[in-house]
């Protein structure tokens, strides 16, 4: 994955008492993303703009809206999260990230 001509805040958005951390990318094209890293735990995160989660690395399971079952992850995935929602990670091993969201 690479971003050509982008905009990395070097201020980092810190959840969890530092167990979930990222940067903000802007990208060329008006996109906004982050890149981040998950600690072992379990986070639940409230959407304001649809998402799409793209899992680098890790072992974790998903809890999404309007899913019966948890989405298992063993290295890359992708997910979509709709708008005004909220969705649940379970990670187990340390998790790598990047989330587009919707303009």
């Amino acid at each position: 994955m690479e971003f050509k001509n982008a905009t990395i805040s070097k201020k980092a958005n810190v959840y969890f008492d530092g167990k979930v951390v990222s940067y903000t990318v802007k990208c060329e094209d008006g996109t906004t993303k982050t890149l981040g890293v998950m600690q072992e735990g379990d986070y639940t995160f409230n959407t304001g703009a649809a998402e799409v989660m793209e899992f680098l690395s890790g072992e974790l399971s998903v809890e999404l809206p309007n899913q019966t079952e948890p989405l298992v992850i063993h290295g890359e995935a992708t997910f979509d999260v709709p708008a005004n929602a909220s969705f649940t990670l379970h990670v187990k091993t340390v998790a790598t990230y990047c989330c587009a969201y919707a303009n």
